[in-house]
């Protein structure tokens, strides 16, 4: 092969590689490099080994009657939960993962009324797996433009009445309604939910769907992509014993 064959081919592969690559950045910055996990998804016994050599399940037998005294008193969100906030675009869902999530939850299995709950959320944690968009998505005033408002909260109004016997790792389903305050303002929301108790622990998993503009922020879409206007925030949250 001549050498001038030889160049206009190594410039053809050239260009042809950098465009695969732009492609893909494109890609990943359009896209969804966060996937949803639930505190609540089943967990593989182990064993440990006592000892007289005989083994025994590190796990809390599942169906098991829990005691209300177990349950009833305050707890607080612990390691492990997160919040996710997922937008739908006419690409997919993309998803925005925050792990800088602070709170408790006081339970009360005899008065429902008597249950109360708060949360705050890191803003400036948000993560959805590419920092170019994060940025972007934090830093822009008509979005969430942390550095005024670097926290988001939520405070339980009500909830729904929960069964006064629960069961180790049986699903409790349960609505919460509150407030929840994103950019400074307030929006009263109600959580779809499920709780669970499993190893000395509360697991709740809920889901509400807002807007944009409840929160004083515009639709992020754009000449390439179109954005739903409403967007989904969901808890994974685990909690200890206070």
């Amino acid at each position: 092969m001549k050498k001038k064959q030889v160049i206009i081919l190594a410039a053809v592969i050239a260009v042809i590689a950098i465009g695969i690559g732009a492609y893909e950045a494109f890609n990943r910055y359009l896209g969804n490099n966060v996937e949803i996990e639930s505190v609540m998804a089943p967990q593989e016994e182990t064993a440990t080994t006592n000892g007289a050599g005989e083994a025994s399940a590190t796990t809390g037998a599942t169906g098991a009657a829990v005691s209300s005294d177990k349950l009833n008193g305050a707890w607080s969100i612990a390691n492990g939960s997160k919040v996710y906030w997922s937008v739908t675009t006419s690409k997919e869902t993309v998803n925005f993962v925050d792990e800088a999530v602070t709170g408790s939850w006081t339970v009360d299995l005899n008065e429902a009324a008597s249950m109360a709950g708060e949360g705050v959320v890191d803003m400036t944690a948000l993560d959805s797996g590419n920092s170019q968009r994060d940025n972007d998505v934090k830093g822009r005033d008509d979005l969430l433009a942390v550095a005024q408002y670097p926290q988001a909260t939520f405070k339980t109004k009500s909830f729904s009445s929960v069964p006064a016997e629960w069961s180790e790792g049986t699903v409790v389903p349960l609505t919460i309604t509150g407030i929840l305050t994103i950019k400074g303002k307030d929006k009263e929301v109600t959580f779809d939910s499920n709780a669970m108790y499993r190893d000395g622990q509360l697991l709740l998993s809920g889901k509400t769907m807002v807007t944009f503009s409840d929160f004083g922020m515009t639709n992020p879409h754009s000449v390439v992509l179109d954005t739903e206007n409403e967007f989904t925030v969901q808890l994974e949250l685990v909690l200890d014993k206070a």
